[in-house]
């Protein structure tokens, strides 16, 4: 185990190598101080786990959070074989036991929301709460174009970094719309991007995967987030996700598919006040049943 951090103002950061049934996996854990259910984040395809660090730096630093790099993406070696969901939900369950968490309040943006939905449907008590930031049901959604499906379909915006310059204004929209030098300078500072075998897993693991059959019978709170310029991921599949989850509120922002990152001091408050509101009725409670945020 390394320690990367601490001082007085910082909480106690922790990064080490785990294996979980027989698959080693990069973890790194900010320690927090009184929060008693940590946050997991889970990325999107192709970035690792330093991709979010702006969006934990806007985190209330007594809150525990969790990442980790999936198989095959940055620090975390390629499987022997490819996986799917189902298999990556297992690992992410073995290794909040591993950390000694029963359960989690789980983040998921991108490809990493589609892990977050599939967790939250069969890993139930694992799941407390559900916040799906830029994401959508897999096969049965509204597709993007097929110039930035094309884009996605290859990690190369991760390695070449004249390619990702004039590539983000269009792949990203939003923030990268009006400052591609900063998103691409973010986007440069995940130094540990998937190998070109990993993204391919990434890939497979959710090849004609969706999560529509079972969005009706999540009992955990959710939040949804989508910005209004995402080419990646239409505004339309958040709002259909909204429709199909009982217990879900829906939060737009204006933006894009990095806004996460690029905001995160705006759209962090959003995620907080979400997973402090009071939830005396557990997993069922129909409190957040359709509000939408404005």
């Amino acid at each position: 185990m390394q320690l990367l951090r601490r001082g007085p103002m910082q909480p106690e950061v922790t990064e080490e190598l785990v294996s979980i049934a027989g698959q080693q996996m990069r973890v790194s854990v900010r320690h927090g101080t009184s929060q008693p259910v940590p946050l997991l984040l889970i990325n999107g395809i192709g970035a690792s786990l330093e991709a979010l660090q702006p969006f934990v730096d806007a985190i209330d630093p007594s809150r525990t959070v969790i990442r980790f790099d999936p198989p095959g993406v940055g620090g975390s070696p390629v499987p022997r074989r490819p996986y799917r969901f189902a298999g990556l939900c297992k690992l992410i369950a073995g290794l909040l036991a591993h950390l000694g968490h029963e359960s989690a309040d789980v983040l998921g943006i991108s490809w990493g929301g589609g892990v977050a939905q599939n967790f939250a449907a069969f890993q139930p008590a694992r799941c407390r709460r559900l916040v799906l930031v830029s994401t959508a049901t897999g096969t049965l959604m509204l597709p993007a174009r097929p110039g930035v499906l094309a884009r996605m379909a290859t990690p190369r915006r991760y390695t070449d970094v004249g390619y990702l310059g004039r590539a983000a204004p269009s792949l990203y929209g939003g923030s990268a719309r009006t400052d591609p030098k900063g998103a691409s300078a973010l986007m440069r500072g995940n130094n540990h991007a998937a190998q070109s075998r990993g993204y391919l897993y990434q890939l497979t693991a959710a090849a004609g995967w969706t999560s529509v059959p079972f969005l009706p019978f999540l009992r955990q709170p959710t939040l949804i987030m989508s910005g209004d310029d995402d080419p990646i991921i239409p505004l339309a599949n958040a709002k259909m996700m909204h429709r199909l989850i009982p217990d879900s509120r829906l939060h737009v922002f204006s933006g894009g598919h990095l806004e996460l990152i690029t905001r995160a001091g705006e759209l962090a408050p959003v995620v907080e006040r979400f997973l402090n509101a009071d939830d005396t009725g557990g997993p069922r409670s129909g409190r957040f049943r359709h509000r939408v945020a404005d």
